[in-house]
């Protein structure tokens, strides 16, 4: 929509997020949770602090803040962000089998909320919120 003199947005070609960055605290532990726990695909490591995974038709990185990202580290035992993935409703409970077996704590079991959603909530090595659901 525009107005006497305006134009629209350009920001409204957006169509998608296109990729997301976790700033990394624990290095070593993230790396291993996303590709040994969560199996993410490797797509491709472009540094020692930038390493991006394939999560359905996201890409999802890790970084380790330098550059632009110079802020201080969320403080241990605060998520800075909340990841939700999307799978099948009989997919939640082998998820969360498979996440206890590889010794990864549930903050709650797969549970079907009043919403409409079976969800299972958990925490990367950081402390990041991740959730995985379906559509019931």
């Amino acid at each position: 929509m525009t107005h006497a003199g305006q134009q629209t947005s350009p920001f409204r070609a957006i169509r998608a997020i296109d990729y997301t960055v976790i700033l990394v605290r624990d290095w070593s532990a993230m790396r291993r949770f996303y590709e040994e726990v969560l199996g993410f695909p490797l797509l491709r490591e472009l540094s020692q602090g930038w390493i991006e995974y394939q999560a359905g038709s996201n890409t999802l990185a890790l970084a380790r803040p330098q550059r632009l990202a110079s802020d201080q580290p969320t403080p241990p035992g605060s998520a800075s962000l909340q990841l939700a993935f999307k799978v099948t409703r009989d997919d939640i409970d082998r998820c969360a089998a498979e996440l206890t077996g590889k010794g990864i704590a549930l903050m709650e079991p797969p549970t079907d909320q009043p919403f409409g959603h079976r969800t299972l909530f958990f925490r990367d090595p950081d402390g990041n919120l991740l959730e995985v659901f379906a559509d019931i």
